[in-house]
């Protein structure tokens, strides 16, 4: 099951008016996205090639997206949520949509309306094993190519008091969906409890437009001057050369039957250090995100003992304000490849970081499964190890709950860590739009490292994290000491 989802969404709406005019200048605008025909067949969205190919290999599970609400206060009208969610499933294309393979590929086969129904079970329960039984239900491999990449199930503990469970394939939603998919379930939730069907906003498109029109943008791969192959040979020549796999200090070697079952960390900068951050990303005419991954890049570095370090972010993909409301995967991961050795001192080096993550996204529509084919490298290998994403909003259930009803977050009790290193990291802000913190959990694989690794590298990056904020601006070679790897954080709550 994917931990928690965060895509940074600041590719264009968030970014200093200078970053913004350099990014403008490599990105050609696309045609305008609107309605298209519908061919007999729809291939993936580049955004799906990933997750279908995990799923093929057995992986399905991993990629699960599980979410669950915990709903009391009121009396629950479970007839009228069961509803609620078949409501949703129907507004929502790739709710119900299958993936089959066919000799020419994966397609989306978008299933009738009528007849794409979610088994929603209620079932009785107690608050002790709930955990648990939600674990199990979200460990559920899906099966793509036959059946609907949905599942829901309500545990009542009351008539007062129940849980429901959401369980997603990520081949259909990331992480920017979760915000309309809950607006849209409380909508219909409240238009059934009153005995009528929710009136939705139309959508101005769905998610094949979407796809179609991405590919009508992209072109073909064997056409040497489409924006594809432009693209893949951008990749293909910036990740040329580059060490990989990263030799990080592993406890365990890797096993064959090695799943992605992982562990967390849960990571808090305070207001203090967000400030600081903030004012050091305008004087380097940066952006937060920006200095952060230049952090996570030093602690890589570090921990890797390698100058030359590739890791991951995502971008939402959803530039477009017709896609605010659409639930379906569109975003997707880039690569950052930092030369540390390269970079006389840090403030080179966030320079340096600056330019890579705006000429990636200006590049970021190669899926990751085309770019590890186009590569000279042993394919057993993954594109990156470490991830870091920076999200502004976590998605959170809609405050417009019935009249005397509270809905709340309830653990789901599975952690996947699909990557070595990984953070999901959420900037928050009060009402005011003055900085509160910046927080999330750095996941890991149990099958590789101990906690007391994790523990270490989490702290490595804190300190780069503060390091940076000082304003310090001295030689890369001084950071990466080993005493540097284990300073205590002071302005951070410690990572447990």
């Amino acid at each position: 099951m994917v931990g928690p989802i965060a895509v940074w969404t600041g590719p264009l709406e968030r970014r200093k008016s200078a970053d913004m005019a350099e990014f403008l200048r490599v990105v050609e605008e696309p045609a305008p996205l609107r309605r298209m025909p519908r061919p007999p067949r729809v291939p993936l969205a580049p955004a799906q090639e990933r997750m279908w190919q995990a799923a093929a290999a057995g992986q399905s599970a991993d990629w699960n997206v599980a979410r669950a609400f915990r709903i009391r206060g009121a009396v629950v009208n479970t007839t009228a949520l069961r509803s609620a969610i078949d409501d949703v499933v129907r507004r929502h294309v790739p709710l119900r949509t299958c993936y089959p393979a066919t000799a020419d590929g994966p397609i989306q086969l978008v299933l009738d309306a009528d007849v794409a129904r979610v088994d929603v079970r209620v079932v009785d329960s107690f608050a002790g094993e709930l955990t648990e039984r939600i674990a199990e239900f979200a460990g559920r491999a899906f099966d793509l190519g036959a059946e609907l990449p949905i599942r829901a199930r309500i545990y009542r503990l009351g008539s007062r008091d129940v849980v429901l469970a959401l369980v997603v394939h990520h081949i259909s939603l990331d992480g920017q969906s979760l915000g309309p998919l809950l607006r849209d379930l409380v909508t219909a939730y409240l238009a059934r409890g009153a005995g009528r069907p929710p009136a939705f906003a139309p959508l101005p498109v769905d998610y094949i437009d979407y796809t179609l029109w991405k590919h009508e943008y992209l072109g073909a791969f064997d056409d040497p001057g489409s924006r594809a192959s432009t693209q893949l040979r951008y990749w293909a020549n910036n990740l040329v050369g580059r060490p990989t796999p990263l030799e990080l200090p592993y406890d365990r070697p890797p096993s064959a039957d090695s799943e992605a079952a992982g562990d967390s960390i849960q990571l808090r900068f305070d207001a203090e250090l967000h400030r600081a951050l903030l004012t050091r990303a305008r004087q380097a005419g940066a952006s937060l995100f920006m200095l952060l991954q230049t952090a996570f890049a030093l602690s890589v570095a570090g921990f890797a003992k390698s100058p030359d370090v590739t890791v991951a972010t995502a971008v939402s993909g959803r530039d477009d304000p017709q896609l605010a409301d659409l639930v379906g995967n569109l975003a997707d991961d880039v690569l950052l490849r930092i030369r540390l050795d390269r970079a006389t001192d840090l403030s080179d080096l966030i320079e340096q970081v600056r330019r890579v993550a705006l000429a990636a996204f200006a590049h970021p529509d190669t899926s990751n499964p085309r770019l590890l084919r186009s590569l000279p490298q042993d394919p057993a290998h993954p594109l990156f190890q470490a991830t870091l994403i920076l999200q502004r909003h976590d998605a959170s259930p809609p405050a417009a709950a019935p009249t005397g009803m509270s809905i709340t977050d309830f653990p789901t009790g599975v952690v996947r860590a699909k990557h070595d290193l990984e953070f999901g990291l959420t900037e928050s802000y009060d009402h005011t739009g003055a900085p509160t913190g910046i927080a999330g959990p750095f996941l890991y694989p149990v099958a590789r490292f101990d906690r007391a690794t994790a523990l270490r590298f989490v702290e490595t990056f804190t300190a780069m994290v503060e390091l940076v904020a000082s304003g310090y601006a001295g030689p890369i070679a001084s950071i990466l000491q080993p005493d540097q790897h284990r300073r205590r954080s002071r302005r951070a709550h410690r990572a447990r």
